[in-house]
């Protein structure tokens, strides 16, 4: 028999609300734009509203969980956020609380990371494994952790923060922090790496090939640099390659401490893993455990653009699966 669950996928530009079944199927979703200038209660409402039109549209399709991810920090044990960086004055509001009211189900949360995580173990290219990370590597760099077939949180829902590593003395910011992990595996840390290539270049008096409007450097994006990549322009190219030694620096560390079956990476490992992978494997050749890294599959997402979607309704699913009491 089927069951039903609610996602609700909280951003700092947009929202969408899903009904999907236990094997992830989407019935129907509904996007909202994120509207920064009414209350955090406000616009949770007008997610509510949506939930409760979708509710209305399926009757015959009860909801069993609903699951919210949002990006952190957060408290999944209490249901609050607690002041994300892309959502301003969303300061420790209790969105479970909220949900629960409106909806009468239980409702469970996560940060995105680890919502993430628990769709690619469920349905993705973690499927079947106990032991499993998954790397954000978008906007940002975090993690989510599946150690011994269940999601692991930390003490504070701080675990997984691998992008805060320092990696370097200096170098690309991520995280508040130069020559971070995330200042180096990220989309905004490429671009950073790029902006400094440029400089260098313009500095000796050289054209910035993978730039050729000079004017517009401080304004290029790591799809920008991967363009050219692909064309093969050996800047660019270089670049990437770059990004690529610190990603098996990062994945080295994991793989040495965590000894996973699998590492999934997302985002722009997904779309550009030819451009990454062979300099990061490089590395992870030279610096991981031979044992571990043998036993390690380094895989991108599988469940691709869906993945923000499917990440919630995984989080209500697995809060049932794991027995967990609804806050």
């Amino acid at each position: 028999m089927d069951q039903y669950y609610l996602g609700i996928d909280i951003g700092g530009t947009k929202c969408a609300v899903i009904l999907g079944d236990s094997n992830h199927r989407i019935i129907e979703k509904q996007g909202l734009k994120t509207d920064h200038s009414i209350s955090a209660a406000a616009m949770i409402g007008k997610i509510l509203d949506a939930a409760e039109i979708i509710l209305q549209n399926h009757p015959d399709k009860p909801v069993l969980s609903a699951g919210i991810s949002c990006g952190g920090p957060l408290n999944s044990r209490t249901g609050m956020i607690l002041s994300p960086p892309n959502l301003p004055e969303w300061d420790e509001v209790p969105v479970v609380r909220f949900v629960k009211e409106r909806l009468g189900c239980d409702v469970f949360l996560q940060n995105d990371a680890n919502a993430c995580a628990l769709a690619e173990w469920k349905f993705g290219a973690g499927k079947g494994s106990k032991n499993m990370i998954f790397l954000t590597f978008g906007t940002g760099m975090g993690a989510g952790l599946i150690l011994n077939g269940l999601l692991y949180a930390g003490k504070q829902d701080m675990a997984g923060e691998i992008g805060h590593v320092r990696m370097e003395k200096t170098g690309p910011e991520g995280f508040g922090k130069a020559g971070s992990f995330e200042g180096f595996c990220s989309g905004g840390g490429i671009a950073q790496l790029a902006v400094a290539r440029g400089r260098e270049l313009i500095s000796q008096g050289k054209p910035v090939p993978y730039c050729p409007d000079n004017e517009m450097l401080e304004k290029i994006s790591a799809k920008d640099v991967a363009l050219w990549a692909r064309k093969g322009e050996s800047e660019a190219l270089a670049i990437y390659r770059k990004s690529g030694e610190y990603l098996g620096r990062g994945l080295s560390i994991l793989i040495d401490l965590l000894n996973p079956e699998k590492i999934i990476i997302g985002s722009i490992f997904s779309r550009d893993r030819n451009l990454l992978y062979p300099a990061a494997l490089e590395v992870i050749q030279k610096e991981s455990l031979e044992f571990s890294m043998e036993a390690c599959e380094i895989l991108p997402a599988g469940l691709g653009d869906e993945i923000g979607d499917i990440a919630s309704l995984a989080v209500a699913l697995n809060g049932i699966e794991s027995g967990k009491e609804s806050q």
